[in-house]
């Protein structure tokens, strides 16, 4: 009898542990159950992408050099070329509403366009807005353009208009409160000063400068994570602010030290990438004839990995979702790394040595728990 028992109770702490371990693969997050289905997405964009290539139709005194697929379209006019880049906070703006705090909004809406326009070598001088709401706030649009405003000084921008829109039946989710916003920004390049990754070659060094968080990506799936089992007030593990702050926290600007960058003759720019939706992966873009090993990425920490150990997410999904730390990367020759580190140190940002240009067809990979995996956008 006793033996019975005792088998009977070993069966059932199997079963418990099968259980268990069935409820975590089921609660394992990624972003396609977030909602975010990134193959769908490029399928889409595919479409448009054939959809707005029969309008690159060359006319007197200009021609399409760049649609889309790039950071930033480019239309040669005369002998200057105008980069173009539109682009907005998406679900961040749930955050926003949330904390009830505006004031940070429109920085990430600035920065998200012109942290893209200057990876293709341009630096922005215009800012065009568009502001839907679902009721006249004045209050509320104050706050988002102080941001607004904050962000283009910082940028040595103009914002020179934009649109108001109020659209109750489209924006009425929430409350009155309700809206979106979104930014077109233009930039100035010279032909021979363009960056687009055809110079990129085999023993090239990619250097990753951090973040100041999330950024404003990948917030679909860590709302996901971290709104259900948080309060935006509530404090949690790996992170010193709340959990709304840390949310809100604005995407940083590179524009400064990327310009100073590509104007200092002693440093041979290769590449740039914006590190923000399909994380690591966006690399893959600048050339096809190189493969990109990350094999220096830093571990997750802070928000990152409460959101990783939160959601059960594996870690080549977080790498394939957020910028872990690193919001921009810079591909460059040898001889240009510590001329590079100098100008980010003097703009207080850390930048390091995250990987290197190896011969391949585009892949992106990188060492995760100590295995070299290709990243799948």
């Amino acid at each position: 009898m006793a033996i019975l028992n005792k088998n009977f109770e070993w069966d059932s702490f199997a079963i418990s542990i099968k259980h268990k371990i069935l409820i975590i693969l089921t609660m394992r997050m990624n972003y396609a159950k977030a909602g975010v289905d990134l193959k769908k997405i490029r399928n889409l964009q595919s479409q448009i992408a054939n959809a707005i290539s029969r309008t690159y139709i060359a006319s007197t005194g200009w021609k399409v050099l760049s649609g889309f697929g790039h950071y930033a379209a480019l239309i040669e006019i005369g002998s200057r070329i105008m980069a173009l880049h539109s682009d907005g906070v998406g679900s961040k703006i749930l955050i926003a509403h949330l904390m009830k705090k505006y004031d940070t909004i429109g920085i990430d809406c600035i920065a998200m366009n012109v942290n893209d326009i200057i990876c293709v070598g341009a630096m922005p001088i215009g800012f065009l807005d568009y502001i839907a709401l679902s009721s006249p706030d004045p209050n509320l649009v104050k706050e988002v353009f102080r941001g607004l405003s904050k962000a283009a000084k910082q940028c040595g921008m103009a914002i020179i208009g934009g649109e108001t829109a109020i659209v109750p039946d489209l924006l009425h989710k929430i409350d009155s409160t309700s809206f979106d916003l979104v930014g077109t920004v233009f930039g100035i390049v010279n032909k021979k000063s363009l960056v687009l990754g055809e110079k990129i070659k085999e023993g090239d060094v990619i250097l990753g400068v951090e973040s100041s968080g999330l950024h404003s990506n990948g917030y679909s799936l860590a709302r996901k994570v971290l709104l259900s089992k948080y309060k935006m007030n509530e404090s949690a593990q790996f992170i010193k602010d709340s959990v709304g702050e840390e949310l809100l926290r604005p995407t940083r600007i590179y524009v400064k030290p990327i310009n100073e960058l590509l104007n200092t003759a002693r440093i041979s720019v290769h590449g740039l990438a914006h590190i923000t939706g399909g994380s690591f992966t966006k690399l893959s873009r600048l050339s096809k004839k190189v493969n990109y090993k990350l094999d220096n990425l830093p571990e997750p920490k802070g928000v990152f990995r409460l959101i990783m150990e939160d959601g059960h997410i594996q870690p080549r999904e977080m790498y394939s979702t957020f910028n872990m730390g690193i919001g921009f990367c810079i591909i460059l020759s040898k001889s240009s790394v510590n001329n590079a580190k100098v100008i980010f140190k003097r703009n207080k940002m850390k930048c390091t040595q995250i990987g290197l240009i190896e011969k391949g067809s585009g892949q992106v990979k990188a060492v995760l728990d100590g295995k070299l995996l290709a990243l799948e956008p």
